[in-house]
């Protein structure tokens, strides 16, 4: 869409991910994408400003696929998720066996939801982002935006030196929803 004049970006996307990065966090760009397109889309990424901030540097994963695999599986059959998650798998398994590197996700769609959790990443670290700019949180639509998470990026992704007292913070004890019951 950038290459026909429509920006897609959503508005403070770039402050956000900047003030997580300055909490010690290491950004992971994932897209089911063909390979063909790694170009268009890290150029996209390494390009967007807004506000005088960038996005932050991190390593953007492209599916290795060719265009029409690739399009036949996210447009037409709508599984991306067969290609995320063996790569987020591959990724974890190239840390120790107890620890999770990820910690959170932003997507924009549910089947980007199904390969996070697949992945052992809680549902309320969980972001999905319609079209509208909204952010939601375990489906539930809390009129959140970029915008509005950065006012509240310090209690949810705490710098890195105190991400071990993460599971009892206040953020984390008031406002964890509450389990799947059957």
């Amino acid at each position: 869409m950038p290459l026909v004049g429509k920006d897609w970006s959503q508005s403070g996307v770039a402050r956000l991910f900047s003030a997580i990065k300055e909490n010690g966090y290491q950004l992971l760009f994932l897209s089911a994408r063909a390979i063909v397109q790694a170009y268009l889309t890290r150029n996209f990424l390494l390009n967007l400003k807004q506000d005088d901030k960038t996005l932050p540097n991190g390593p953007v994963v492209i599916s290795p696929d060719g265009l029409f695999p690739s399009l036949y599986r996210e447009v037409i059959r709508r599984a991306p998720h067969e290609f995320k998650i063996p790569c987020l798998e591959d990724i974890k398994r190239l840390f120790p066996s107890d620890y999770n590197p990820f910690y959170a996700g932003f997507c924009n769609r549910d089947t980007d939801e199904l390969s996070y959790r697949k992945i052992g990443i809680p549902k309320a670290k969980i972001f999905i982002i319609n079209p509208k700019g909204e952010v939601a949180i375990s489906h539930r639509i809390d009129a959140k935006s970029y915008t509005s998470l950065h006012t509240l990026v310090k209690d949810m992704f705490p710098p890195t030196s105190l991400v071990e007292q993460v599971d009892f913070n206040s953020w984390n004890y008031w406002r964890m929803p509450f389990s799947d019951v059957d």
